[in-house]
C-alpha cells in the first residue's frame, strides 16, 4: 500500500484510536515534508493527535522521522575541542533563557547550534526576539551555521530548509490551530530538531503555571516523562528541569524588550533574580550532563565566572555580529532595537501587593498589541510588549506601577492596560515567593 498516497485514510485511522505503524507515521511525516499532504489534512492529524494522543513507540517513531525528514548535523568532521549541547524550553511568558545561556556554555567550552522557534500561542518565541536585532541572520544557511557554531561556540537559528523540514511546517500549523499543547507533538517537535543538530547532551526546561503551554503539574510532568523516554530511546543523554512559569519570567515581555533584559543580565547592568536562578540552574546542568564539570556546584562556578568575566558577553556579542547583526550592540542596544512610540504605566487601582499574575494573560496581551501571532503568516511588531512588569509579593502603587506598556497606538495601550489590570492580583498581603526551580529529573544514560 502506498501510504503516502493516503493521508486522509491514515488521519481517519488516527482519528478512530488506531495506533499508526511507524511506516504509516513515516509517510505522513513526508507528505508534511514535501508538501503532498495540505494544510487542512496537516491540522487535521494535529487535531487527531490532541484528542487521541500518541503511545510512546508512536511518538519516537514520530520523532525520529521528523528528524530524518532534512539534514543531520555530523560533527565529528569538525575537532570543535568540546561537546556539542544545546537546551530547549517548553515556553514561557518573557522567557529570554536562550540568549544568554548559550553564549555563558560557550565561554564554558560547550559548542551550542541551537536551532529555536518561534512563537507559539501566547508564549514568546526566541527567533521572534533575535529578529528584532537589525541584520541578524535568523535563516542562515548550514555552511554559515556551522562556521558560527565552530568559530563563536554558538549560534541561535531558525529551523532551516534543511533540518528537519517537516517539523517547521507542523510547528507553524499548531500555533493557529490550538493544538499547541499536545504532550506527543511537542516531545517530537522538540526532539526532532535536537537529534537533527547532532548533540552530545541537552536540557529541557518544562515551564509549569498559568502561563505555560501546559499549566499543571501533572501535564507538564507527563510532558517531562515524554520527553525523557523518547530521549532514551533515541540515546541522547538529556536532563530536564521543571520551572515555575505562574508570572512573567524577568522583567520584561515582548521582543525587543526582552533582547534587551538578557543584555542587561549578560553585562551585569541589571538582571531579575528568577531570571538569573533559572538560567543558572540549567546552564550548570547542561555543563555537568556535557562533561564539563564534575558535579553541580563546579559548573555553577563555572556558569558565575563566565557571566562575572565578560566572557559571556563577548560570545552573545561576537555571535551577533558573525550572523550579520551590529558589531556594537551591546554597547548600544537603544541605538539599534526598535522602540514603540507608546509608552503608558498600568496603575494598581488600590495600592498593595501583588499575590498572583495570570502570565497567560499578560502573554495574550503582547499578543493583542501586534507582538505575537493570531494566524500563522501575521508579522510580528518587535517594539512592542510590556516592561517593569512586577512579580508576586511586591508592593505597587502610584509610583510602582503594575507594568508599562508598549504600543502604537493610544487605543492599543489602552485595550493592553485593562487586560494588565485584569491579569494582576492586588491584596493586602501576598503568599511568600519561592524558588522558581520546582524539580530536576535525572537524565537518561
Amino acid at each position: 500500500m502506498n501510504v503516502r498516497a493516503l493521508p486522509a485514510e491514515l488521519i481517519r485511522r488516527k482519528r478512530d484510536g488506531v495506533t499508526l505503524t511507524d511506516a504509516d507515521i513515516a509517510g505522513l511525516v513526508a507528505g508534511i515534508a514535501d508538501g503532498s499532504m495540505s494544510e487542512g489534512q496537516v491540522a487535521a492529524f494535529a487535531m487527531a493527535v490532541y484528542f487521541r494522543g500518541m503511545s510512546s513507540v508512536e511518538c519516537a517513531a514520530l520523532t525520529r522521522a521528523m528528524a530524518r525528514s532534512g539534514t543531520a548535523l555530523d560533527w565529528s568532521t569538525r575537532d570543535l575541542g568540546g561537546p556539542v549541547l544545546d537546551k530547549h524550553s517548553t515556553g514561557g511568558v518573557g522567557d529570554k533563557v536562550s540568549l544568554i545561556l548559550a553564549p555563558v556554555v560557550a565561554a564554558c567550552g560547550g559548542f551550542v547550534p541551537m536551532i529555536s522557534g518561534r512563537g507559539l500561542g501566547h508564549t514568546g518565541g526566541t527567533l521572534d526576539k533575535l529578529a528584532s536585532i537589525p541584520g541578524y541572520d535568523t535563516s542562515p544557511g548550514l555552511d554559515r551555521f556551522r562556521a558560527a557554531v565552530a568559530t563563536v561556540g554558538c549560534a541561535i537559528v531558525g529551523p532551516t530548509a534543511e533540518i528537519a523540514p517537516a517539523d517547521r511546517r507542523l510547528y507553524a500549523i499548531r500555533d493557529v490551530t490550538a493544538t499547541v499543547d499536545s504532550i506527543p507533538l511537542i516531545t517530537a517537535s522538540i526532539l526532532s530538531k535536537k537529534l537533527a543538530e547532532g548533540l552530545d547532551a541537552l536540557v529541557i526546561d518544562v515551564k509549569v503555571g498559568s502561563g505555560a503551554l501546559l499549566p499543571s503539574l501533572d501535564s507538564a510532568t507527563g510532558l517531562a516523562d515524554s520527553l525523557r523516554a523518547v530521549s532514551e530511546d533515541a540515546g541522547l543523554r538529556t536532563g530536564v528541569v521543571m520551572t515555575d512559569m505562574a508570572q512573567v519570567l524577568g522583567r520584561h515581555v515582548g521582543n525587543a524588550l526582552e533582547v534587551a533584559e538578557a543584555i542587561e543580565l549578560l553585562t551585569g547592568s541589571g538582571g531579575d533574580r528568577r531570571l538569573s536562578e533559572v538560567t543558572r540552574t540549567l546552564a550548570s546542568e547542561l555543563l555537568v550532563l556535557g562533561g564539563l564539570a564534575g558535579d553541580r556546584s563546579k559548573a555553577a562556578a563555572l556558569v558565575e565566572r563566565a557571566l562575572a568575566s565578560g566572557a559571556a558577553a563577548e560570545h552573545f556579542a561576537r555571535m551577533v555580529a558573525t550572523l550579520g547583526g551590529p558589531e556594537d550592540l551591546l554597547e548600544r542596544p537603544d541605538r539599534y532595537l526598535p522602540r514603540a512610540p507608546v509608552e503608558r504605566p498600568v496603575l494598581p487601582e488600590r495600592p498593595g501587593v501583588v499575590a498572583r499574575v495570570d502570565a497567560r494573560s499578560l502573554g495574550l496581551a503582547v499578543v493583542g498589541l501586534g507582538g505575537g501571532r493570531r494566524r500563522a503568516d501575521d508579522i510580528i511588531d518587535q517594539a512592542v510588549g510590556l516592561s517593569h512588569v512586577c512579580g508576586i509579593g511586591e508592593r505597587v502603587s502610584a509610583d510602582r506601577p503594575l507594568a508599562v506598556i508598549h504600543a502604537r497606538s493610544l487605543s492599543d495601550a489602552e485595550s493592553a492596560a485593562s487586560a494588565v489590570r485584569s491579569a494582576v492580583s492586588v491584596e493586602h498581603d501576598a503568599p511568600p515567593v519561592g524558588s522558581p526551580v520546582i524539580r530536576r529529573l535525572s537524565a537518561s544514560s
